[in-house]
């Protein structure tokens, strides 16, 4: 992490990331009941997603980390925009949240497919 960083370290950064994403979760689960919950639920898509691609670009010299993270970017807009369509359009954008779904199982599966295998074989290669 950055010298001025309020956090020590990467991983206490990923978890403020897994609180926003819970706070999002929670105004979304609780909309039905308590419908001014959309609103703080729409407005912490921002951080919660620039926070993940912040941890993206710093993971970006990793490749098993910028894989994941940007799966992780993908999924959290694929929830954002379902969210969204389930608070707004009458539940009609889950075509498009699958498309950021699929694109992040598709990311997941190249890096397992191709570059975990190569990893895996520079590993055995050392030893």
């Amino acid at each position: 992490m950055e010298k001025n960083s309020v956090f020590k370290n990467i991983r206490e950064y990923e978890n403020l990331h897994i609180a926003l994403w819970l706070v999002k979760d929670t105004c979304w689960c609780i909309s039905d009941e308590f419908q001014f919950m959309k609103i703080p639920g729409v407005l912490m898509i921002i951080p919660t997603l620039f926070v993940a691609l912040h941890i993206t670009w710093r993971s970006r010299k990793e490749l098993s980390d910028l894989f994941h993270n940007t799966a992780v970017c993908l999924w959290i807009s694929a929830n954002a925009t379902w969210m969204i369509g389930e608070f707004f359009y009458n539940d009609t954008t889950r075509p498009i949240a699958m498309f950021f779904f699929i694109a992040g199982l598709v990311v997941v599966g190249i890096y397992y497919a191709v570059h975990f295998p190569k990893k895996q074989a520079a590993i055995k290669e050392q030893h």
